[in-house]
């Protein structure tokens, strides 16, 4: 899988707003083309991957193995928000290695979780990001990867 292109300012609100929040929402592309959503722990790496855990025979692994485009809302307190819309995949290998890493840190409490064989470290590289802040008037709305979406 690409990389987001995500780099400087746009990578650190993105990484700095995920780790401040910890969760959100995921939602998949169903098996008849509907969305299908689930609330979330999120972590993510250093290079902007979001990094969740799943169950090997959820629903949401089984979509994301037949359709990868998913989209993440990651709300944040006092009325921050970060909308991305992506492609998930679960990695193997050294990149495996590297998001279990990223969700072990942001969740130590769930660390063993990841030697079960049952469970998957699923990865969302962002094609398209924006983050908001609401708290203002007017707000303050930054497009950090793929422009207006």
């Amino acid at each position: 899988m690409t990389s987001s292109g995500l780099s400087g300012g746009a990578l650190e609100r993105l990484v700095g707003h995920v780790r401040a929040v910890g969760d959100g929402v995921v939602s998949t592309v169903g098996p008849d083309g509907a969305p299908q959503a689930a609330y979330l722990t999120l972590a993510v790496t250093a290079s902007g991957e979001l990094v969740f855990d799943a169950r090997v025979g959820s629903r949401k692994v089984a979509n994301l193995r037949r359709d990868p485009r998913v989209a993440v809302v990651v709300g944040g307190p006092g009325g921050t928000t970060l909308q991305v819309q992506g492609v998930a995949d679960v990695p193997s290998g050294d990149d495996a290695a590297r998001c279990a890493d990223a969700y072990r840190a942001a969740f130590p409490r769930f660390a063993a979780s990841l030697d079960d064989p049952g469970i998957v470290v699923v990865r969302v590289v962002a094609r398209w990001a924006r983050w908001g802040d609401y708290r203002s008037s007017p707000p303050v709305v930054e497009d950090l990867v793929g422009g207006a979406g």
